[in-house]
């Protein structure tokens, strides 16, 4: 039965979680990993694109202009105008940052360099959905103050005062722990299972490819490797739709805080 199995020697060990586990860069603490390094990284870009972006604009835009509207309306009307209506503007800068961040540290993926996506990592999918959560009741209470928030929130308008006994735990279940636990773990989910399908794909196609021990387990390596390709362009699209789920529903969250009744 070992001859039709030969990624079970010794000297091959499958993807699994200690994939996703890193310790610190050249012999510092733990903490000091690469994910780490990654997510500061992409805050510089992030950052320094804007800020680039941002400069000598002109009345007639240029083509390098012109793509960089195209990304800012893309967040501007297509997600923070659209959620939010007419009080969206003082959002779009937050969605805008947040969609870019996100979708920088999505695509570290499909970088020989990184080759991790850095929300594959939960403490930082964790972080994002702390910081939406943060954003939403924030900007609920600052409409409403915090007890106007807390009736619209949890004692919604036009509900049967018998019924409130029933709905209000639940209003209180999403708005403060569904919402951003299934937004972390959406996030983290789907960048984690897709860095785990390209290990698969790469790491036994090399295994096949170099150390199997009849030539259909080379082809077997050969095939799974170019198909690797395909898949890292399917990485492509997630970490891009994924980035943007997050900041849309980050948006539709806010709206609902702020919104005169629920």
């Amino acid at each position: 039965m070992s001859p039709l199995i030969p990624m079970e020697g010794a000297s091959y060990e499958p993807p699994s979680l200690h994939n996703f586990q890193f310790g610190g860069v050249y012999g510092g603490p733990g903490w000091l990993n690469r994910p780490l390094l990654q997510a500061v990284s992409a805050a510089i870009i992030v950052i320094v694109f804007w800020l680039w972006a941002s400069r000598q604009l002109k009345t007639v835009p240029t083509k390098r202009q012109f793509v960089f509207e195209y990304f800012y309306e893309f967040i501007r009307n297509g997600v923070a105008r659209d959620a939010l209506g007419h009080d969206f503007r003082k959002y779009v800068p937050y969605l805008l940052g947040l969609f870019s961040f996100i979708f920088v540290n999505n695509i570290y993926e499909i970088f020989f360099i990184t080759m991790f996506p850095t929300m594959a990592n939960i403490g930082y999918a964790w972080a994002l959905a702390v910081m939406a959560w943060l954003v939403y009741n924030g900007a609920g209470i600052q409409r409403h103050g915090l007890g106007g928030y807390l009736k619209r929130s949890l004692f919604p308008a036009g509900v049967p005062a018998p019924l409130y006994i029933l709905v209000t735990p639940i209003e209180f279940m999403s708005n403060i722990l569904i919402r951003p636990l299934t937004l972390g773990l959406r996030l983290f989910g789907n960048m984690f299972a897709g860095h785990l399908v390209v290990l698969v794909f790469v790491v036994g196609g090399s295994y096949l490819l170099l150390h199997g021990s009849q030539p259909f387990y080379h082809v077997a390596g050969l095939v799974s490797l170019i198909f690797s390709f395909a898949i890292f362009a399917l990485e492509l699209l997630v970490a891009t739709l994924q980035a943007y789920i997050f900041t849309v529903l980050t948006a539709q969250y806010v709206a609902s805080s702020i919104a005169d009744e629920h």
